[in-house]
């Protein structure tokens, strides 16, 4: 979430150096000079509402530096025209669909070449940074001599998420001017530093605000900002000795976050480090070997697709919707949760139950959110919890522009709560539904105004899963789906636009791969065993672990549901489940459910057997066979929406790129005759959807 005040700039707040600036000819970047000598390049990438950089923008400044070779200046300031930010890092479309990387290292090879010269010049180069500086952004403000951070400023290296490291010379630049362990613990996380870290560490020399930039600049060319440089001690932690101790270690802890098979990029950069930490010019050169065997391999490649996948999601999300109070019916786990995520994203919210308890239960909830969110800032928590209102009469729901309702999954009682508030609601306003699998068909029977009934469908913990199924049905105002994915975009989430159908997406794919692994346990198969083969595919934790997660009783009635309305060909729930959920153990939120949970973990049997080689697609195959029928029945119509909705709603193992993706990867035919190989041996339940040849057109 962007600092709140950064996002109230406007471009005539920000010092952009002396007027005229002049483009000389430059698509991106503007040029002045100051009468104390000092140049100020510009970037304003055209057309573009952030700064990334690309071949065109490196090979512009390139051409600066040559201007300043002619006629050299006291100083050399680069900074960000745009209000959001210095350079969000390298444009990464245009790597999309690499496979030489012969022609990934001569590009990059290129890009070095003119961050070395940026580096190389002897008059004071000075990164101006608000915002944010991030992956090649961050590189060349480490090219620069001094780095002056706007006040809010934040830096990082996020290309572990992409299946990258650093390729700009990052790798060698950063732990060479800060502890090297800390800087590749930055690199092999992402995790962004803020401005006071980043100076404490040395990254930054110094912060200021907007106001101070100028004189900051000054300070600069005079030689009053030049840090220290590495200590003593930090270049022993870059000894060959130190580097093999450190390594093995992280390797361990890499392995704990990211398995190699799957995730490539934290050994690579690991490696890179262990091998040439120390000698700059030497890791630089094998740096760009290393970024481009990265750049041309499946993961760093489907990981590019999960960025743009989720691109296209917020791009749904449309233009900034006119919801500004929201009133959230039911407090429990998730509307409590909806209700806090609300308001620290600046709404105002009225959360209301049938009994005090749970209000309370949930906005103590939300203040511990907050805290962890924003421990430095009590300020932000107070607005935020100041924004949250305990409502136990429900007289929020007059002057709220959304009511969502996150009530249990009772079809009767949502229609009662839809009775007593539609007659409540002011003129304009959406009524939202949070249901997780009901038709929108049957919930919108009664209604005056049926055609201001949405679906969203948020997902648990709501604070961390990103995905907002907006579920339209044949009745719905377009005005409200569109108001509906706005508001989705403005508490940073990603909408999924769905057609109402039982379960919608995530959910109706989700159920069939969790049936299978309870037919599986019906089998005799170890529960451990089970998870072992789901994760080995490269999902973030086993369908028994998921199961116990989202609750026994909510996976029970949604496969019940969607057996019912859409007569699918699924085993029976086992009566063993079915005792579970009628003895209340319904997995984490009890504490006990097919594993015992303690602190928050499933306690696991050491030394389960190893799954069958067969099981991963026992597993996955129905998941996928069911994305391929939601796209052929048209609850979505885009392949890239189901796959998104199963990458950022349901985890599916972002490296293969989506269900559908994967499926187009290993190969249609080749799947289709899995799932009738299945069949045969296993049943009905794994005969190809109809939905296949919408996928293979």
């Amino acid at each position: 979430m962007q600092d709140r005040a950064l996002s109230l700039l406007e471009p005539r707040d920000l010092d952009l150096g002396p007027a005229p600036l002049s483009d000389h000819g430059y698509r991106h970047w503007r040029t002045s000079r100051a009468p104390d000598g000092v140049a100020w390049a510009v970037l304003d990438k055209a057309d573009a509402s952030a700064n990334t950089l690309d071949d065109e923008v490196l090979g512009e400044l390139d051409r600066i530096l040559d201007g300043l070779e002619a006629d050299r200046p006291t100083g050399l300031v680069i900074r960000s025209a745009k209000t959001s930010g210095f350079i969000a890092g390298a444009d990464v479309g245009q790597f999309r669909s690499a496979t030489d990387v012969n022609e990934v290292e001569q590009r990059m090879a290129r890009a070095h070449a003119i961050a070395d010269r940026l580096e190389s010049q002897e008059y004071p180069t000075i990164a101006v940074v608000h915002g944010y500086a991030l992956g090649g952004g961050l590189e060349v403000a480490l090219a620069c001599k001094i780095r002056i951070a706007v006040e809010g400023a934040k830096f990082g290296f996020p290309e572990v998420q992409l299946g990258l490291h650093p390729g700009l010379g990052g790798t060698a630049r950063f732990t060479r001017l800060i502890d090297p362990l800390q800087a590749m613990s930055f690199m092999l996380t992402g995790k962004t530093i803020p401005a006071r870290k980043a100076k404490a560490l040395g990254l930054v020399d110094t912060i200021v605000p907007e106001r101070h930039v100028r004189a900051a600049v000054k300070a600069a060319v005079r030689g009053e900002l030049r840090s220290e440089g590495p200590s003593l001690i930090d270049k022993l932690k870059d000894s060959a000795p130190a580097r093999k101790l450190a390594a093995g270690r992280m390797r361990e802890e890499a392995k704990k976050q990211a398995p190699p098979e799957h995730y490539p990029a934290p050994g690579a950069l690991i490696e890179l480090w262990e091998r040439h930490g120390g000698d700059f010019e030497a890791m630089k050169v094998a740096e760009i070997g290393s970024f481009a065997r990265l750049m041309v391999s499946p993961t760093a490649q489907n990981l590019i697709r999960v960025f743009f996948l989720r691109e296209k999601l917020k791009g749904l999300a449309g233009a900034k919707g006119h919801i500004r109070r929201v009133h959230v019916i039911g407090a429990g786990a998730m509307g409590g949760d909806i209700a806090a995520w609300c308001a620290w994203s600046g709404l105002t919210v009225t959360l209301t139950d049938v009994k005090a308890e749970p209000i309370g239960g949930a906005i103590k909830r939300a203040a511990e959110l907050y805290g962890k969110i924003a421990h430095d800032d009590r300020l932000k928590v107070r607005d935020a919890l100041d924004r949250l209102v305990p409502d136990l009469r429900g007289e929020g729901a007059q002057s709220a522009d959304l009511i969502i309702e996150a009530a249990p999954e009772k079809v009767e009682l949502k229609k009662g709560l839809y009775a007593q508030i539609e007659p409540q609601m002011k003129l304009g306003a959406i009524l939202a539904t949070n249901t997780s699998s009901i038709p929108l068909e049957t919930l919108r029977e009664g209604l005056q105004r049926p055609e201001r009934l949405v679906g969203l469908h948020f997902f648990n913990p709501v604070s961390r899963m990103q995905l907002v199924e907006v579920v339209r049905h044949d009745g719905l105002d377009p005005a409200v789906e569109t108001a509906a994915r706005a508001f989705t975009g403005a508490i940073d989430r990603l909408p999924a636009p769905a057609k109402s159908a039982p379960g919608f997406i995530v959910n109706r794919a989700l159920t069939p791969y969790l049936v299978e692994a309870m037919a599986l346990l019906d089998e005799g198969v170890a529960k451990e065993t089970i998870d072992k083969a789901a994760e080995a595919f490269g999902m973030p934790m086993g369908p028994i672990e998921l199961a116990d997660q989202v609750g026994l009783d909510i996976c029970l009635a949604v496969a019940d549901m969607l057996k019912r309305e859409l007569n699918w060909p699924m085993p029976d729930a086992p009566q063993w489940l079915r005792d579970k959920v009628e003895q209340k153990k319904l997995g984490k939120k009890t504490g006990e459910g097919l594993y015992v949970w303690k602190g928050g973990h499933a306690q696991k049997t050491p030394g389960a057997a190893e799954p069958d080689p067969e099981m991963a697609d026992r597993l996955i195959l129905p998941l996928v066979n069911t994305c391929a029928a939601i796209l052929g029945e048209g609850v979505s119509d885009d392949p890239d929406v189901i796959d998104a909705a199963m990458i950022f709603g349901a985890g599916f193992a972002p490296f293969r790129g989506g269900p559908l993706h994967y499926a187009r990867q290993r190969g249609v035919a080749d799947v289709k005759a899995k799932l009738e190989d299945l069949a045969r041996k296993y049943g009905e339940r794994f005969q190809p959807s109809d939905g296949w040849s919408k996928l293979e057109a």
